[in-house]
């Protein structure tokens, strides 16, 4: 079996790689030394996969399905296999091996082709928040999760560094996140990247989260990322803003957040993302998010 890493996976990883890194070019012996160790037998590789990480479906020794996940460090898999462990396959995929090799993670087989991005729009915010609300709980007291204040801290030390084109964008989304930083309500142990994507069909639940890239924070930054869920298709109706402003209220009302801190999340992201995809090259990316951006 070839595992050769999707495009998708070669493009992402190549826009945040830093200098001398070479997880790619030994991916392919680290994935068979993984299978052969655990007598799996390799089905496919998933395409188009994760931005992050490579997706094996394979059959363990017994026949039963499972996921082989591959990802680099700077991923963070082990927060990752710590936060899975945390929810106990409450609301998420479940670990099948608590403990194994750095960056090789072996999870339960969900369907990996269907997301609630394939329901209507409206039954696809509500499954999907519903299956973040069991995702909340409280972190372990030994914990050694990134917070909140700490993963935006790193985000806006970059967005400074950011050209004129987009400053008053840019010194909205830093001073909404002084303010909500002065005073989080909560703290819970958080997915991190959740959207409707990440949201995949199963069978002992109708659906889990999986990809976490877990934090630890106030519950609305999680949701935050949620609110821009097909930003394309936002942007290409004329009742775009209004319409994401009845998503903040409807997301914020269906689990218990303060709207405004969910909409000042929101626009960090949302500026934070698009100054992303501008500084990588993906100018139509940044385009979508930071017009998205300008509705809060």
């Amino acid at each position: 079996m070839a595992f050769e890493p999707p495009r998708r996976l070669v493009r992402a990883l190549g826009e945040t790689a830093p200098s001398g890194d070479d997880w790619l070019e030994k991916l392919p012996e680290v994935a068979r030394q993984a299978v052969d160790l655990r007598e799996l037998t390799v089905e496919r590789v998933q395409v188009p996969g994760g931005r992050s990480s490579l997706v094996v479906l394979v059959r363990r020794a017994d026949g039963a399905p499972a996921v082989l996940k591959l990802a680099p460090r700077r991923a963070r898999p082990e927060s990752e296999r710590a936060a899975l462990a945390r929810w106990g396959g409450l609301g998420a995929v479940q670990l099948v091996e608590p403990f194994g090799a750095e960056g090789v993670l072996v999870l339960e087989r969900l369907h990996p082709d269907v997301s609630v991005r394939s329901l209507p729009e409206a039954k696809a915010l509500l499954e999907a928040a519903g299956t973040l609300r069991r995702l909340w709980v409280e972190p372990p007291g030994d914990h050694a999760f990134e917070t909140v204040a700490e993963r935006t801290g790193r985000q806006a030390r970059v967005m400074r560094g950011s050209g004129p084109e987009v400053a008053s964008l840019v010194s909205a989304a830093l001073e909404a996140r002084e303010s909500l930083l002065a005073a989080p309500p909560e703290v819970r142990l958080l997915h991190g990247t959740f959207r409707q994507s990440k949201v995949l069909a199963a069978e002992r639940m109708p659906w889990l989260a999986v990809g976490p890239d877990p934090v630890v924070g106030e519950c609305a930054f999680d949701l935050a990322r949620l609110v821009r869920d097909r930003v394309e298709d936002l942007i290409a109706t004329p009742s775009g803003a209004s319409t994401t402003r009845r998503r903040i209220k409807r997301l914020a009302e269906s689990l218990d957040v303060d709207q405004e801190r969910l909409r000042g999340w929101t626009l960090f992201r949302a500026v934070e993302s698009g100054v992303r995809a501008l500084r990588v090259g993906r100018p139509r990316d940044a385009e979508l998010l930071l017009e998205f951006a300008g509705w809060l």
